[in-house]
């Protein structure tokens, strides 16, 4: 591929290579908050394939985790400042999204709306920790990425993984801490990314058995774990949270006969399963 000339940018929808963004924008290789100095701009890239997804939606504005992967995050550390002031400085804020893992969706060019706030999240060790969001919202000519249904499955798939290595108390405080809001954006269709957690929590303390049908997971996946899929009580789409009071563990016929009949008595049986276990 021919060198690009630093002062192009991509077209908003273009799916680019670590590299590319290293070329395009001058920037260095790793990182989620990468400057270019000399051409006054800054990439934030968001990639929830590196560990438990925190970055969330809403329809055109990301609300975007700042820099500091252990321990409190500070306003006034590296690029978390840049961010911040970038209203004042004028800096040019490129976004990018990784709906696939090393592939990377360029938005377009995104503005800080608001001023950033703090909220709790856990850090790489575990630990519960004070983190800076920043509100950044996508400039006219850029372009929300929608993830296609294999790709939020992906990113789910990921995000499962990082769970399943956690024991049932670590998981325990990250569900009940979760935001209850998922990550949301609208185009021609709405999707969800759930929190991995929560989905993994309520499969585990389920101890292979359907919350509704109360049998065996019918058969086990690919690790040999019962294979039983996390569903929410009231749905996502109608308002309900991503929360272990309103998520319990199905077998795949009886999610699939929650979502075909919904039918009122199953939902209270599921919602009483669902709080009785939010409450040990």
């Amino acid at each position: 591929m021919a060198p690009i000339d630093p002062v192009t940018v991509p077209r908003p929808g273009d799916v680019l290579t670590n590299e590319d963004i290293k070329r395009y924008f001058v920037v260095g290789n790793s990182g989620g908050m990468r400057r270019n100095i000399r051409g006054n701009l800054l990439v934030l890239i968001s990639d929830p394939f590196k560990g438990m997804y925190q970055d969330r939606w809403n329809g055109d504005i990301l609300h975007y985790t700042g820099m500091g992967p252990i321990g409190n995050q500070s306003l006034n550390y590296s690029q978390n400042r840049t961010l911040a002031q970038s209203p004042k400085s004028k800096i040019s804020l490129h976004l990018l999204e990784a709906l696939d893992p090393q592939k990377y969706t360029y938005v377009g060019e995104v503005n800080l709306i608001g001023p950033p706030f703090q909220e709790d999240q856990f850090d790489h060790t575990g630990q519960f920790r004070k983190v800076w969001m920043f509100p950044v919202k996508v400039k006219a000519g850029g372009k929300v990425p929608t993830p296609d249904e294999k790709q939020v499955r992906g990113i789910e798939e990921s995000q499962a993984r990082e769970a399943r290595r956690l024991s049932t108390e670590e998981l325990k405080r990250r569900a009940k801490e979760a935001n209850k809001q998922p990550s949301v954006r609208t185009a021609q269709s709405t999707g969800y990314v759930r929190d991995a957690a929560v989905a993994e929590y309520v499969r585990r303390l389920a101890n292979g058995k359907c919350d509704l049908c109360e049998k065996p997971a019918p058969f086990q996946n690919k690790v040999g774990e019962p294979y039983l899929e996390s569903h929410h009580v009231i749905w996502l789409a109608k308002g309900g949270e991503d929360s272990i009071t309103n998520t319990v563990a199905l077998c795949a016929n009886c999610h699939r006969k929650m979502h075909v009949l919904n039918d009122r008595h199953d939902r209270d049986k599921l919602a009483k399963c669902a709080v009785s276990r939010a409450a040990h």
